[in-house]
């Protein structure tokens, strides 16, 4: 008998987006057109930013970024290992080096301090994301840049509508990148998004980005080759329609925290969600649970098959990257096996991530912690969940 499963993330799609879609469908110009600037001038007023150059995914968009900044082959980018969406292996795509650095057990995100003593003469660049919705430490990260003389890219993939000291998430950034595939709060499917405030490096941006129809006459298009990497219409489509529902999208799915935070009570010990300092607001991209010590990574394992069996899609929060193949046999430069990161592998180990979507209602929450309650125990004999 098949079980109804409560999906880890489902996207909404209402009249708005029947609307626009149906538009481009019903138009002549399915790619490279008027929707995508449209998109594009929406989402920087949204992020606070001058300029905004849609583009074909987060990790796509990164990679054109670093070509408009000159850095590739030789060149080294400071970045963390734990991250949901794999943006940081745009910095292999271009050719430059990923120096993996630990994070700030609390937060997630890429620690200053421990980013300070990654800094050699070939690094140019640190890349620092909001992690699951909590903001990095945007004022040391951007004094140590400062310092350094290094560019910084900030991944805001996963935090729409955070807020630290003030600022939204996606304005620390030299350049900031947006992906917009499941379980962003704003998705397409596909597709991504770079903001920046540089008059200059937004155009090598667009220029990189794809060769426009505009380009046909250009004596210049061919000093540099371009990807083919834009937007097409129909996401474009997509993404105006979810960004016009977006804040109000964001407010719901904080009242699917709140009936989390409420029940997550029935758990002796349960530590609140941990909001650092000059934080002023956070949206979780999904409700992460951190098993305790005696958890293993193959005892979460088991809790998700658990979950799963009883209708519940849950997933490991991270597969760091120094631990993934292809980094690991890369070289000492690149990869690293277990215990040099050490918060980053405490992290990956048992960091359990629960559904959270607006589509949810209290009962299915209710039913979830329930369920994630008799499957730790059952697994863990009784461990602690934090």
């Amino acid at each position: 008998m098949e079980v109804d499963v409560i999906s880890l993330f489902e996207p909404e799609c209402g009249a708005r987006e029947m609307q626009l879609v149906s538009a481009v469908l019903k138009s002549a110009r399915w790619g490279d057109g008027p929707m995508v600037e449209s998109f594009e001038r929406a989402f920087a007023g949204w992020a606070g930013r001058k300029h905004a150059v849609a583009v074909g995914s987060g990790t796509l968009g990164t990679w054109i970024a670093l070509r408009a900044l000159g850095i590739g082959p030789g060149d080294e980018v400071i970045c963390t290992a734990h991250t949901w969406h794999q943006v940081a292996q745009a910095i292999t795509l271009a050719g430059a080096t990923p120096v993996f650095s630990d994070i700030n057990y609390w937060t997630g995100s890429l620690s200053p301090e421990k980013a300070a003593l990654k800094i050699t003469p070939k690094t140019r660049a640190m890349l620092a994301g909001n992690t699951n919705g909590h903001p990095a430490a945007w004022e040391p990260l951007r004094a140590l840049a400062q310092a350094h003389g290094l560019v910084l890219i900030e991944d805001s993939t996963e935090s729409f509508g955070s807020r630290y000291k003030g600022q939204a998430v996606g304005t620390f950034g030299d350049v900031s990148v947006f992906d917009f595939s499941a379980p962003s709060a704003l998705c397409t499917g596909e597709g991504g998004m770079l903001v920046t405030d540089d008059d200059d490096l937004v155009h090598e941006l667009r220029y990189l980005r794809q060769r426009r129809l505009t380009d046909r006459s250009s004596v210049s298009v061919g000093s540099r080759v371009p990807l083919q990497a834009g937007m097409s219409e129909l996401t474009a489509a997509l993404g105006l329609a979810q960004l016009a529902g977006l804040d109000e999208r964001l407010d719901a799915r904080k009242q699917v925290v709140a009936w989390y935070h409420d029940n997550m009570q029935s758990f002796e010990g349960v530590k609140p969600p941990y909001i650092g300092e000059g934080v002023d607001e956070v949206h979780w991209m999904l409700y992460v649970v951190h098993l305790g010590k005696r958890f293993s990574g193959s005892a979460r394992a088991q809790m998700i098959d658990d979950l799963l069996s009883c209708g519940i899609e849950t997933a490991a929060y991270s597969h760091p990257l120094h631990q993934q193949f292809y980094y690991m046999n890369a070289g000492d430069a690149i990869g690293r096996q277990r215990g040099v990161l050490i918060d980053t592998d405490r992290i990956g180990d048992r960091a359990l991530a629960l559904p959270l979507h607006t589509l949810l209602d209290e009962e299915q929450v209710q039913y979830i912690i329930k369920t994630l309650k008799d499957t730790a125990t059952n697994v863990g004999a009784g461990a602690a969940i934090y």
